[in-house]
């Protein structure tokens, strides 16, 4: 994936994570804090492939 993908799909990630955080289920907002770090780390991906020109 390129550097617009990864950060598209890192924000999506992040986004849904913060709604599932709002959740009256535990289990859920313990996926949301999950999903929302996985969103920050696909989109801090993306800016790594963007400074190195994708070619990792």
């Amino acid at each position: 994936m390129g550097e617009f993908t990864d950060k598209a799909k890192g924000a999506a990630k992040e986004a849904i994570g913060k709604i599932k955080q709002h959740s009256s289920n535990p289990e859920t907002r313990a996926e949301g804090r999950a999903e929302e770090l996985e969103g920050k780390l696909d989109k801090a991906k993306g800016s790594v492939k963007g400074a190195l020109g994708d070619h990792i």
